[in-house]
């Protein structure tokens, strides 16, 4: 459990900085924001390849990580049109 864990929040690390670096603009966020993102991303991603497949997803596929990478990005988007509407 606790390994899984820790896995998480690898591969959330560094799909939130690889979205990071894809989307335009300065992003002002830490480490841990980074993180969330990036988990919050694989939550997104693995949730929508399970839908277009029809089942589970491994954890250390590819396609999971640039899942998780594509999520993310989305929710940068999501997230700076929420607050350019400020």
């Amino acid at each position: 459990m606790g390994s899984g864990l820790c896995s998480w929040i690898i591969l959330g690390f560094f799909a939130g900085l690889i979205a990071r670096a894809i989307m335009p603009g300065r992003q002002a966020m830490g480490i841990i924001a980074t993180t969330l993102l990036g988990i919050g991303g694989s939550f997104m991603g693995g949730f929508l390849a399970s839908v277009i497949r029809g089942g589970s997803w491994r954890f250390f596929q590819a396609s999971s990580f640039i899942g998780a990478i594509i999520g993310a990005v989305v929710l940068l988007f999501i997230g700076s049109m929420m607050s350019g509407r400020r």
